[in-house]
C-alpha cells in the first residue's frame, strides 16, 4: 500500500500538480482511486487531460486499491491525513499560498 500511495504522488506530480491550486485535483484523484470506481477515476482524469499511459497507470493503482481492502484504503486516508495536517505541509502551503513567496 505504501508503494501505491507514493506511486499515485510521483504520478500527479508528473501530470503537473505543482502548486497550492492543484491540492482540490490530487485529493479529487486520491479519492476517485480509493473509491474503487472506474467511472469515478476517469471522470477525474478527464480533467487533467490524462494520456492513455497515464490512465492505465492510474487503473493499476486503483487496482491495487480495491485488492487492499477497506482496511487497506482507511489506512492511507490516516496517512494522508497525517501528511496534509502536518506542521512542514501546512508551512509549505502556506508559504507557497502569499504572493511573491515573502
Amino acid at each position: 500500500m505504501k508503494r501505491s500511495l507514493l506511486l499515485l504522488a510521483l504520478l500527479v506530480t508528473e501530470l503537473g500538480f505543482h502548486t497550492a491550486q492543484s491540492c482540490p485535483v490530487f485529493y479529487g484523484i486520491f479519492g476517485a482511486l480509493a473509491s474503487g470506481s472506474q467511472i469515478a477515476l476517469n471522470a477525474s482524469l478527464a480533467g487533467v487531460s490524462a494520456t492513455e499511459e497515464e490512465k492505465a497507470a492510474f487503473g493499476k493503482i486503483q487496482e491495487c486499491y480495491n485488492e487492499a481492502g477497506l482496511l487497506g484504503k482507511l489506512l492511507d486516508f490516516l496517512v494522508m491525513g497525517t501528511i496534509t495536517t502536518s506542521s512542514e505541509c501546512k508551512l509549505f502551503y502556506t508559504k507557497s499560498l502569499t504572493p511573491f513567496g515573502s
